[in-house]
């Protein structure tokens, strides 16, 4: 037993349920880890926090972590992902008075994000022809999963997220308050802060982020790269307890008794019945009780869903290149994937030969060409709507 606390950052979303399972559950324990949570409110304090040793490891957003090992937005301290602690789990929820917008400008399907991004795009036309102020988006940090699927969706519509709308960082927990105050027009964020803006009449979710991506790495659980490699023993320790939290999770009978963990106020502190809804990827999208169900909102154990794949880093880099937060080029880009680490993952469970996960077309976009990490300059080339860096 390590007597020693370690120390994990998180923010409350249920993405972060393999952390609080684990050491609720016992998993950590088991390990022989003293793991003490300790809730965050912005992903800035999250990455400094571990930056700089005050966290032993953290619940990250993927980009945030390929961003710090680059050194972008901030000081550059490389670091590794040994578990993957969530496939996708994002929504985009817009106010009512955009709903009734996209709604009423909608020519398709209201669950194909290429009809609303069309509607948005007619929309956002219409109020810069009557001198209305740009709509504004929420997004949870310059390098994360919602700023690439705001603006992948947006832009495929034929929006310029740049020029077009206005994209604002907003902590998650402050996304409700911030769309009831009319701050914001609209917001994409995990769960469990979509639902909540739905149960308080304040929101309608127009999409969940497996309509726009039907694989996409959310977060990590990370490290630094030089701690790490100190400590291989607690590392395998760690992701062994996080690969037994993600089975007892995925296990329909044991939903009630997570939706209870993570309702804890030191947790995510909101109702169980609403976690129980995100767990079940079943929720209600609108004010009016209407319903959406999807096996793929969430995945934390299923498919495959904890082991890191370096070709969802790959991704994630070429949206920064995409939107001008990083220069192309291929050392960039192995230090992006060297960021999502199988080799951890397959060592901590005694795995070996596993099949390569570098193949195309992984991600499995709504528009644009098949994803080919060997040849991210040709497909980005491939979209009318880039910032890239000259």
């Amino acid at each position: 037993m390590i007597d020693q606390p370690f120390r994990v950052g998180f923010i409350p979303l249920v993405d972060a349920a393999a952390l609080m399972v684990a050491v609720d559950k016992g998993f950590t324990k088991a390990e022989g880890l003293n793991v003490e949570l300790v809730r965050e409110v912005s992903w800035s304090n999250v990455r400094d926090k571990l930056n700089i040793g005050l966290f032993d490891a953290a619940h990250l957003l993927a980009p945030v972590a390929i961003a710090s090992s680059l050194g972008l937005g901030h000081v550059k301290v490389p670091i590794v992902a040994s578990f993957n602690l969530g496939i996708n789990g994002n929504a985009i929820t817009v106010s009512p008075a955009l709903h009734a917008a996209l709604m009423s400008e909608l020519d398709g399907d209201p669950t194909d994000p290429m009809a609303t991004a069309q509607a948005l795009r007619r929309v956002v036309v219409a109020r810069a022809r009557a001198g209305a102020d740009p709509l504004t988006f929420g997004m949870t940090f310059p390098f994360s999963t919602h700023n690439y699927q705001l603006r992948f969706w947006m832009a495929a519509g034929g929006v310029d997220p740049d020029e077009d709308v206005r994209l604002v960082v907003l902590p998650p927990p402050y996304m409700v308050e911030s769309l009831a105050n009319g701050h914001v027009d609209a917001f994409c964020v995990g769960a469990p802060w979509n639902s909540v803006a739905v149960d308080l009449g304040v929101g309608h979710i127009l999409h969940f982020v497996s309509d726009i991506l039907l694989r996409a790495a959310e977060k990590v659980l990370a490290m630094r790269q030089n701690w790490a490699e100190k400590n291989p023993d607690t590392v395998a320790a760690l992701t062994r307890a996080h690969v037994k939290a993600a089975a007892f999770i995925e296990a329909p009978e044991n939903r009630d008794e997570i939706a209870a963990i993570l309702a804890k106020p030191q947790h995510i502190g909101v109702s169980p019945e609403v976690l129980l809804r995100t767990l079940d990827g079943r929720l209600k999208i609108s004010p009016d009780g209407t319903m959406r169900e999807s096996g793929r909102y969430l995945l934390v154990g299923r498919e495959g869903a904890g082991r890191p794949d370096p070709v969802q880093a790959a991704w994630l880099y070429a949206q920064m290149v995409r939107w001008g937060q990083a220069a192309i080029s291929p050392e960039a880009l192995k230090i992006a994937q060297d960021v999502f680490r199988p080799d951890l993952y397959d060592a901590a469970l005694g795995i070996a030969g596993s099949a390569p996960t570098d193949v195309p077309d992984a991600v499995g976009a709504f528009a644009g060409p098949p994803f080919d990490p060997a040849n991210i300059a040709a497909h980005l080339a491939a979209f009318e709507i880039a910032h890239m860096k000259s």
